[in-house]
């Protein structure tokens, strides 16, 4: 047997032995996922009154934009949740979610649908997967370029959405869109294969309401009923939401692939786990986005859960256990490593080849 079976087979051992660890912990508590989004959403919301209605750069406003921000940071983190939920599970939560969240973000759930790409075996890490990109193993310039796409984010995403109807003039156009230009992605290279039983009623009615939203956002400027500024403060707010969550993405993987296809194992090793101080670390990483690498290894543990499979997992496998290589004490520690692993890369390398 050649040492690299031995290492697959000891890979395929312990991630089994890690499973039988946790295997009564994949069910979805609902009280759980409906107080925690209802009581975020009402911090979050009343926090955008005050940081909307307060005296620019005071005390209260300062105050409700950051509590704001990062209420409504977790609430959108939700999509996540979402996404890997079955076909009809927990289907008066995924409604909810986008009347009470997706709509007023303009963030509706179908443009996380990528997501399955990010966890199917023959795409992750490679030109098929919208959620990675070689920052680990590519030139330094690679970190600047993926921060640099926050200011933009904003204005691209209220232009697609209030645009949304023209997508409805032509098949092939609202085809085309919905491959290209409806996903959330920081690798624009991506496309979204669409299911032949993907429910485009439901995405078509879930973009008209943001369209609206969109241009109610507008049209309230225009006719006097809010100063221009108001536009300004939605601008700032979504652009501080969006960089936590491109903060939080920096640090999810290694992001040292560079377009092969990789093992389960090898996707493991390659995702991070974070520790840290547990109220600060939440924050920026909420719903056990923390423990990204315990997500990819069993992506059906629910976000209640994670937490509670970590410990075990720590406590109960070997020393030598692959998994807990994945285990950073804090963000900083995982950027360090991001950077020590970039600096004697030649930046001639391809990143995502096909």
């Amino acid at each position: 047997m050649t040492r690299h079976s031995t290492a697959a087979r000891q890979a395929v051992q312990s991630i089994n032995e890690a499973r039988a660890l946790v295997s009564d912990l994949f069910a979805h508590r609902q009280f759980a996922y409906w107080t925690d989004l209802l009581v975020t959403l009402a911090v979050g919301y009343s926090m955008a009154a005050l940081y909307l209605r307060s005296p620019a750069f005071s005390v209260q406003q300062v105050i409700g934009f950051t509590v704001c921000g990062f209420a409504l940071f977790r609430a959108g983190s939700y999509v996540h949740e979402i996404a890997h939920m079955r076909n009809g599970e927990m289907l008066g939560f995924r409604v909810a979610w986008n009347l009470l969240c997706g709509i007023p973000m303009v963030m509706p759930s179908h443009f996380y649908e990528n997501h399955v790409d990010h966890h199917n075996s023959h795409h992750y890490g490679t030109v098929h997967d919208g959620e990675y990109l070689p920052l680990g193993s590519g030139p330094l310039q690679g970190i600047f370029w993926f921060f640099a796409q926050i200011p933009l984010l904003p204005i691209y995403i209220a232009a697609r959405l209030l645009l949304a109807p023209i997508t409805f003039v032509n098949p092939r156009l609202r085809t085309w869109v919905l491959e290209h230009m409806s996903s959330y992605v920081i690798n624009y290279k991506h496309r979204l294969a669409i299911p032949k039983n993907a429910p485009r009623k439901t995405w078509a009615a879930l973009e008209i309401a943001c369209s609206l939203r969109v241009a109610g956002m507008l049209a309230v400027v225009l006719i006097g009923l809010y100063p221009w500024t108001r536009l300004v403060q939605m601008y700032c707010l979504a652009m501080f939401v969006l960089g936590l969550n491109y903060i939080r993405n920096l640090v999810a993987h290694r992001y040292e692939n560079t377009g092969e296809q990789m093992t389960h194992a090898e996707q493991l090793a390659d995702s991070v786990n974070l520790t840290g101080i547990p109220v600060i670390t939440e924050m920026f990483f909420p719903l056990g986005l923390r423990y990204h690498a315990l997500h990819h290894l069993f992506p059906g543990i629910p976000f209640h859960n994670l937490g509670r499979a970590h410990r075990r997992l720590m406590d109960k496998l070997p020393a030598d256990s692959p998994y807990r290589r994945t285990v950073f004490p804090g963000y900083w520690a995982a950027v360090r490593s991001l950077w020590h692993g970039k600096r004697d890369v030649p930046d001639t390398r391809q990143p995502l080849a096909a």
